[in-house]
């Protein structure tokens, strides 16, 4: 007799392969090549497996239950015993079908495999949930499970499925931080939400921080209706109330009063002004065709070595036929030169991950994507979901990518996008934290 236990359990592959050497896969493939036999659908292959292995599931669950087997002939002995059976629709993701669940006399008999109460299988919450996540909005997932495999679900029974994660989304926007961020990326999208009965445009604030390992984590979204410099503070005060005890640095637009926000949540922190953020502000009263040649033309500035010479290209370009064409372009690194200029004190490793929102922007430019399909959303919790679940169902496809990649040699071209989002390790992060080491000694070696 062997031991089952020390059996390893046999993987489908296997399982196939032994059927297929039997030959018993060919007389299957044959009816369905011929249109005999259905894959999905009422009445599929596939659906008829699951109803078969279901079935038996839960009629083994009623023996466990009675301590006996089906056809025992010591059953009249038992004081319960079985009663038939009844029919039960659950929808899946093959499409409808259609179990006998078993029955006791006693009707104590509660299953597992399928609760009572359940009308779906838990393979068709984790589908919807997962359309939902790729921008697919309640009525389009509606009709795409109709069309595709015959199960009829109404938009109430969808809508409460995906607020089954809302739990989550509380849980992940309350969870404890890490005490030290090195950098912390602070910008915001624009989502429409309705309020009372209008339809209005809200802030959706999103801070990505950047750990001592160099891997970026989107550490909360929060929703407002406008994007202010009082808010954000109030968004740096819950970071710190969840473990932030210090920032070095803090990547932000130049949204007036910002800087001041976060400086009352942590003091010593430096604020950097993004320099994308700031070349749009310069063409904002531009002709559209001088924005390329004004762009090229403050490229020295945010290109120089020192602040010195930053301030030197500067004065050059106040100078030029364009600078004085558009003073308002100048006026606007003129306003910005104290939050502008501090990452030119650093080499251009460091200089890369500070130096631009974009680690957050290509974030939201992914969020932008599955947002546009809704006209509006009905309240800022539901903004808050969609944007999470796009979050988490953005990082699964980033990390596939990476997985790929892995083995690949050094030299050879990369596939996976550059942007990764949650959990992406910034490049050559060794160098820019050493950077950082020598610039905040007394800070950042107490973390390490």
């Amino acid at each position: 007799m062997t031991d089952d236990r020390n059996v390893s359990p046999q993987s489908a592959a296997d399982a196939i392969e032994e059927l297929r050497a039997t030959g018993a896969l060919d007389a299957l493939f044959a009816k369905i090549d011929a249109g005999e036999v259905q894959l999905t659908g009422d009445g599929g292959l596939v659906p008829g497996l699951i109803k078969a292995a279901l079935e038996r599931g839960l009629q083994a669950e009623l023996s466990e239950h009675l301590h006996y087997d089906k056809g025992d002939p010591e059953a009249r002995f038992y004081e319960n015993s079985r009663n038939g059976t009844s029919a039960k629709t659950v929808a899946s993701e093959t499409g409808d079908i259609l179990l006998a669940i078993p029955r006791d006399r006693d009707g104590s008999f509660t299953p597992r495999l399928v609760p009572k109460g359940s009308r779906r299988l838990g393979g068709l919450d984790d589908m919807i949930i997962s359309l939902y996540a790729g921008g697919m909005t309640i009525r389009d997932i509606q009709y795409h499970l109709a069309s595709t495999i015959g199960t009829e679900l109404s938009p109430e029974t969808i809508s409460k499925i995906t607020d089954e994660v809302l739990e989550e989304v509380i849980a992940w926007q309350n969870r404890p931080l890490d005490v030290f961020y090195p950098v912390v990326f602070l910008d915001a999208i624009i989502v429409k939400v309705r309020d009372g009965a209008h339809v209005i445009n809200k802030a959706a604030h999103i801070a990505v921080g950047v750990d001592i390992e160099g891997i970026k984590h989107v550490l909360g979204i929060w929703i407002q209706q406008t994007e202010g410099a009082k808010f954000w503070g109030g968004v740096c005060a819950n970071l710190a109330n969840r473990g932030v005890r210090d920032v070095l640095i803090v990547c932000c637009d130049g949204l007036k009063g910002f800087a001041e926000a976060i400086a009352e949540t942590w003091p010593e922190t430096t604020i950097q002004t993004c320099v994308v953020h700031l070349i749009r502000a310069a063409n904002r009263f531009v002709n559209y065709k001088d924005r390329k040649p004004l762009s090229a033309a403050l490229k020295p500035i945010y290109q120089a070595p020192t602040a010195d010479a930053a301030l030197n290209a500067l004065a050059a370009f106040s100078t030029s036929e364009l600078g004085k064409r558009y003073p308002t372009a100048v006026k606007t690194f003129e306003d910005a030169w104290e939050r502008f200029t501090p990452f030119l004190a650093f080499p251009p490793e460091l200089r890369k991950v500070i130096y631009t929102t974009n680690s957050i922007e290509s974030l939201n430019y992914q969020l932008r994507k599955v947002t546009k399909n809704r006209g509006h959303f009905p309240s800022d919790d539901a903004a808050v979901k969609l944007l999470w679940l796009a979050i988490c169902n953005i990082e699964d496809k980033r990390a596939r990518d990476r997985a790929k990649e892995k083995g690949r040699s050094r030299g050879a071209p990369r596939n996976a996008e550059g942007h990764l989002v949650e959990g992406q390790t910034v490049t050559n992060w060794k160098q820019a934290l050493g950077q950082l080491s020598l610039a905040y000694p007394d800070r950042i070696n107490k973390y390490l």
